[in-house]
């Protein structure tokens, strides 16, 4: 397992890190620890998780992954072995503080609140989950529109958000600060704010990435590389898309599209055909179309680590295997001239 230094900070994460959505909703908590143990025996030290979750987002579930979390870290008494992630929730989650998104006082809220579940008195990355002004991700690319945003209200708000984490970083309940589903404006505004008022730098963005999302290239690949703010990878198989399990309109009992139907947008016409096309470069070259997929988000200069989430366990054993694998110059020829031909999804 590779490690990976987390932006200017003093954090080292596995370059696999173990998404955790699913628990408390498509995964029991027997289910949870049993993918945990497993994956820290393989090297992963990293584990992301959300104050929203868990996936299918409700009242009903939200806070139930990290309570998990907090169960495991009780049981274990492994804490210290774990890079923890956690998120604080943007604007329109009705059920969480009345929606109203991210600002002091719900900082306040949802950092106490968390650590209480999580039964720990640190979170060594809290991300901002996505933007009080809304996200391209998820779905929303093709109607994204930044012509109604008001700039000295985001400044003002981006200013509170980094004087608030800075109260908490210094008093240790958290160690660094990351966004998620961020823009590159939004990402070069916070770290020019954080740099002129003293406040944390952002250390991380944990964007989507895939065979079939490749937005960050262009949008944020030189923010990585400049700043120093790496990608956390997620939804790096669309969903369970770049598994090839949802060709010819097969809906497998107990995945994720039969509980989420078009996975935000992700299931269709143009996805289903870029699969086939993948696959087919897999098949060429003897790789399994999903370790191939995430062999590339791997072998992407800005990538820090690749969150991984499985329902079951002999797909979360696929995917760490990933790490084995080594791309050649053919494959990834072959790939770019696949990504020619489905350049935008959506």
């Amino acid at each position: 397992m590779k490690y990976n230094k987390l932006g200017h900070s003093d954090i080292e994460i596995s370059e696999i890190c173990l998404g955790s959505m699913t628990w408390g909703a498509q995964n029991t908590q027997e289910e949870a620890f049993e993918q945990i143990d497993y994956a820290l025996d393989q090297g992963v030290n990293f584990i992301d998780t959300a104050e929203l979750y868990a996936i299918p987002k409700s009242a009903d579930s939200q806070g139930k992954t990290e309570e998990i979390i907090g169960h495991w870290f009780e049981k274990s008494g492994r804490r210290d072995d774990v890079v923890l992630a956690s998120k604080v929730v943007g604007i329109g989650v009705d059920w969480i503080r009345s929606g109203k998104g991210i600002d002091k006082e719900n900082i306040e809220q949802a950092l106490e609140r968390s650590l209480e579940r999580l039964k720990t008195d640190y979170i060594d990355l809290y991300q901002l989950h996505w933007p009080n002004r809304g996200s391209y991700h998820f779905g929303q690319f093709f109607d994204y529109d930044a012509s109604q945003q008001d700039t000295n209200a985001i400044h003002d708000n981006m200013l509170e958000v980094l004087e608030t984490l800075n109260h908490f970083q210094k008093s240790g309940k958290i160690r660094a600060v990351g966004l998620s589903n961020e823009t590159a404006w939004g990402t070069m505004k916070f770290l020019e704010l954080a740099r002129s008022h003293g406040y944390p730098q952002m250390v991380s963005m944990q964007n989507e990435y895939s065979l079939l999302y490749r937005r960050f290239d262009t949008h944020l690949a030189e923010v990585a590389r400049h700043e120093n703010v790496g990608l956390l990878s997620y939804s790096s198989l669309s969903s369970g898309l770049l598994t090839g399990k949802y060709q010819g309109g097969v809906i497998p009992k107990g995945s994720r599209a039969e509980v989420i139907p078009r996975l935000w947008g992700r299931l269709n016409e143009k996805t289903l055909a870029a699969v086939a096309a993948y696959e087919e470069v897999a098949d060429k070259h003897g790789l399994d179309l999903a370790q191939m997929s995430l062999a590339f988000v791997l072998s992407r200069f800005f990538t820090k680590s690749v969150i991984i989430g499985a329902t079951k366990m002999d797909q979360l054993k696929k995917n760490i295997a990933a790490t084995d694998i080594q791309l050649s110059d053919e494959v990834l020829a072959d790939i770019k001239d696949v990504y020619k031909r489905f350049p935008v999804l959506y």
